[in-house]
């Protein structure tokens, strides 16, 4: 999935530490998966130090969710059912996932089959975890829990505003003309959405009602559906097993296209032609192509739902149905990659997903690879080595800014409680994950006995939950002649080095079959980073106007790696392709962008200003923000944010007012009743916008070009520094 990233390498730890006491008295399910150092060693139950849940204590048979969506007050209300048969003996609390944001309203337990009739109430209360939620802790009746027998519990709340549930006001959709709601739960979200046992551990069947008032169509990560319009209610079963935070919900006004014989596509009716336009027949045939590499698609459906700019990653694989932002319908190939990501979580990460989330390559990595030898099927080898050079330049350009020794760049990373699991995402997730599995394949000795291997790895542990240690034990088990060279201990490529190491993969794919992709761009990157501007003459063999976009990124990221360029550079850059980057997609514009802001190319600041007025997406608006900030253009950046804050979903704006004014406290403009109201940017900053811009403006028209003063000259070491790596950056080079 595509996701934006924060960094907080200060927050990890190398040691763990065990669950709260609630917890930790649970031996649980021998079944369940647990961690271990390395092939035959003992293993350990499996803690989760994400959850505050005793998930260990029971087995979660099945949920059953009925909900009331009231888009007035932007609320559900309903209750929540969960069939739960303790594993051993003296069990007296049940331990939920919940957060401050949910309003519980009464808990009660039935026993079926034991004749009674009414249900018992449960004494209860909510106790503080951390900053990403709480533990609701029911005491149970000591004479209705025994080991295997099923017990069921409900729990009556409503939601207020949580970090999963994101309501748009109509005026943030694309259409404009109906609110819309949707959720978000990876990773540790969906405790906000409903008490649970929030941890990628356990997996479950779900159900669900939904009641919705007349126009509204709502849509779940469920393998069925129906509808009855009278009493406008929906009905949704999931039955697969999935883990809590795959539980997606949206509702709007929404309409379909069937493009396949398994999918549709979802959208608001003003962007649906577009859509199906965009995606055609293409979406059956990568899951064919899957399906030869991997085995069967397991899921039924296979939709594709589109959401408002303010959908706060790229894309999220919930079963089933993928949520994808519409913002990335502008790049053909970056919609590509996307979808065919997030149908490779199909396999890799919905039906066997890592256990915790220090593990979290385990689907991120896997899922990089499978999506790789789909596109190498469908598209060539050339495209895929292409794409994969724009990520693993990226990586190194993360490495050079957190350097080799951050524990963020392991596999395994183990983090303290308390710290966000969705902090953690980030390249090595993905591409450092990539590059082992890739080794493992190089290791096999044949890329089509390495894809039998996968497909066999998915029919032994679908719809389990793994930890690293199972994937490499089925692998040495499967090449056992690699097991007998000892390959895991290999010296510089030890298994336990590429999981628990710090630093760059320890082995990289071959890519060179995209030479005739990247040489090019690598050429043209050198022509302009000489000392002197490159001739027209020579210039007219490199048509960008025929290059892919891909090429166009990695050219783009390349020269904005060796940024601050010479201002006759920037002036000849800018004349030789702003005209035709205009035309082209917001990943290409928003990276000659940054270089405008990087360079302080007043010039070309009007198309800086159109830009941020039209895209209202965080991808495209944090990281434009932040080099703004980050260099002599924060008046700039505060008179843009205050003429386009109210088409800002709130959590944006709060971001973008951190980013401007560092600080969450600035009041912002809402619609809201009794909410604070901004005043509009004084007119003193409006002229020291334009004050500045003149002055500099001056400046860069100097013939030698040396415009910067020794302030600036630091300042753009300090941006230069950050690689462009920003977080949405990062983010929008990741497939969560």
């Amino acid at each position: 999935m595509m996701a934006e990233l924060h960094q907080t390498p200060t927050s990890l730890c190398c040691c763990r530490k065990s669950l709260p006491a609630s917890g930790a008295r649970c031996t649980g399910d021998s079944s369940r998966p647990s961690a271990g150092p390395g092939p035959g060693s003992p293993r350990c139950p499996l803690v989760d130090v994400a959850s505050a849940s005793n998930f260990r204590c029971f087995q979660l048979r099945h949920f059953h969710l009925d909900l009331r969506l009231n888009f007035a007050v932007k609320e559900m209300s309903g209750w929540l059912v969960l069939d739960l048969v303790p594993v051993q003996a003296g069990i007296h609390t049940l331990v939920l996932d919940s957060h401050p944001s949910l309003l519980i309203h009464s808990i009660d337990c039935k026993v079926p089959g034991s004749g009674q009739e009414e249900p018992v109430s449960l004494t209860y209360r909510v106790d503080p975890f951390t900053d990403y939620g709480s533990s609701l802790n029911i005491s149970l009746p000591t004479t209705a829990v025994k080991p295997g027998r099923l017990i069921q519990i409900t729990v009556r709340y409503t939601t207020t505003d949580g970090p999963a549930i994101w309501w748009l006001d109509s005026e943030l959709t694309c259409g404009q003309t109906r609110p819309l709601v949707f959720t978000q739960g990876h990773s540790v979200c969906n405790r906000s959405f409903f008490p649970c046992f929030d941890t990628p551990a356990v997996k479950s069947t779900y159900t669900a009602t939904v009641r919705v008032p007349d126009g509204v169509t709502v849509l779940m990560s469920a393998s069925r559906s129906s509808y009855s319009k009278p009493d406008r209610v929906f009905q949704f079963s999931m039955e697969f097993p999935v883990p809590s935070y795959l539980v997606a919900l949206v509702a709007g006004e929404l309409q379909h296209v069937d493009v396949g014989p398994r999918s549709r596509v979802w959208a608001e009716p003003c962007l649906l032609s577009c859509a199906v336009k965009k995606l055609g027949g293409s979406v059956e045939r990568w899951l064919g192509v899957a399906e030869e590499l991997f085995g069967p698609y397991l899921w039924g459906r296979c939709d594709i739902v589109f959401l408002p700019p303010s959908f706060p990653i790229v894309a999220m694989e919930n079963p089933c149905l993928t949520f994808i932002i519409a913002s990335i319908l502008e790049s053909s190939e970056f919609l590509l990659i996307d979808v065919i990501h997030e149908i490779a979580h199909g396999w890799f990460g919905n039906a066997v997903t890592n256990a915790t989330w220090e593990e979290m390559w385990l689907s991120e990595g896997l899922a990089t690879y499978a999506q790789r030898r789909i596109t190498t099927e469908a598209y060539g080898e050339a495209f895929t080595c292409l794409e994969t050079v724009v990520r693993l330049d990226a990586l190194h350009r993360q490495l050079r800014l957190l350097g080799d020794n951050n524990p963020v760049s392991k596999l395994q990373v183990k983090f303290e409680p308390g710290v966000n699991p969705s902090t953690l995402m980030n390249l090595f997730t993905y591409e450092k994950g990539f590059c082992f599995v890739s080794y493992l394949s190089q290791l096999s000795g044949d890329v089509h006995d390495f894809d039998r291997f996968l497909r066999d790895y998915i029919s032994q542990f679908k719809f389990k939950s793994v930890v690293a240690q199972d994937l490499i034990d089925f692998f040495l088990g499967y090449f056992p002649e690699l097991q007998d060279a000892a390959v895991a201990q290999r010296e510089g490529l030890e298994f336990e080095r590429w999981l628990s190491g710090c630093g760059p993969p320890l082995y990289e794919p071959d890519l060179s079959a995209g030479g005739a992709l990247i040489q090019p761009v690598q050429d043209l990157c050198v022509l302009w980073r000489r000392s002197d501007t490159p001739d027209l003459q020579t210039l007219t063999s490199f048509d960008l106007s025929a290059w892919s976009t891909f090429q166009i990124v990695l050219f783009l990221d390349r020269m904005l790696d060796h940024s601050p360029l010479p201002h006759d550079v920037m002036v000849s850059l800018s004349g030789s392709y702003s005209s035709l980057f205009d035309g082209l997609n917001a990943e290409v514009q928003i990276r000659w962008l940054q270089m405008v802001v990087r360079n302080s190319f007043y010039p070309d600041l009007p198309r800086v200003r159109a830009f941020l007025h039209k895209h209202t997406s965080r991808m495209y608006t944090v990281p434009l923000y932040e080099d703004l900030v980050a260099g002599v253009m924060k008046c700039v950046a505060v008179e843009i944010f205050y003429q386009t804050q109210r088409r800002l979903h709130p959590n944006l704006r709060r971001t973008l007012q951190q980013i401007l004014f560092q600080t969450g406290s600035t009041p912002i403009q809402s619609e809201r009743p009794g909410s604070v109201r901004c005043p509009p940017l004084p007119l003193p900053l409006i002229l020291c916008a334009a004050a500045t811009a003149r002055c500099h403006g001056n400046r860069l028209h100097r013939d030698d070009g040396r415009h910067r003063s020794e302030g600036r000259q630091t300042c753009r070491r300090e941006v230069d520094l950050r690689c462009h790596l920003t977080e949405a950056v990062i983010g929008r080079l990741v497939m969560w």
